[in-house]
């Protein structure tokens, strides 16, 4: 099991509902459960591995691509906790998928993942998560249908250097990676 009971401590001391408590369960190391829950907002997502992530006990979906003669990022909305994890190259790398993305958002912590689980949000993008950050978060995109992995596409586990990026389709996945993964 892993825990975080308040993701987003920032946003909790300054009043802000986008924390959330993190619950997963990793099997050899791979999160094959978690919860993402807001409650001040009552609101829930819960994913298992194989099955449709719920909200609130509803399922849910990633929503779909845009147009990709128009390019599979220029509509897209890109969210990250805060400008201030982006350092060096992986600061370089943040700004070249910004720029390619129709707008950049800060903030939401946990809850940035929750609504690209909802369909609002497009890509969610970290560089200094820890396990506790991101384990959760992991079997809730993917049971709405979007793809969660480090920089350079690997699967999330316990050995994961803590790089994360979240899509709600395959294709602005493959997009985002080819901007990020510059910086192995």
């Amino acid at each position: 099991w892993v825990l975080d009971p308040i993701d987003g401590t920032k946003a909790f001391i300054s009043g802000q509902p986008t924390f959330g408590t993190l619950v997963a369960l990793l099997h050899r190391g791979v999160p094959v459960v978690g919860v993402i829950d807001q409650p001040i907002s009552y609101e829930r997502w819960s994913g298992i591995r194989g099955l449709p992530t719920t909200f609130n006990g509803e399922a849910t979906r990633t929503r779909a691509g845009y147009d990709l003669a128009s390019g599979p990022l220029a509509g897209a909305t890109v969210y990250a906790t805060s400008p201030d994890q982006f350092v060096g190259s992986d600061a370089e790398a943040f700004g070249r998928l910004g720029a390619a993305c129709g707008m950049t958002r800060f903030g939401l912590d946990c809850y940035a993942y929750g609504l690209l689980a909802l369909g609002f949000v497009d890509l969610v993008v970290e560089a200094d998560m820890k396990l506790y950050d991101f384990a959760a978060l992991v079997p809730v995109v993917q049971g709405a249908g979007g793809l969660i992995s480090d920089w350079i596409g690997r699967q999330l586990d316990m050995g994961s250097a803590g790089r994360v990026l979240a899509a709600g389709n395959a294709g602005l996945h493959h997009a985002a990676l080819g901007l990020l993964a510059a910086n192995p």
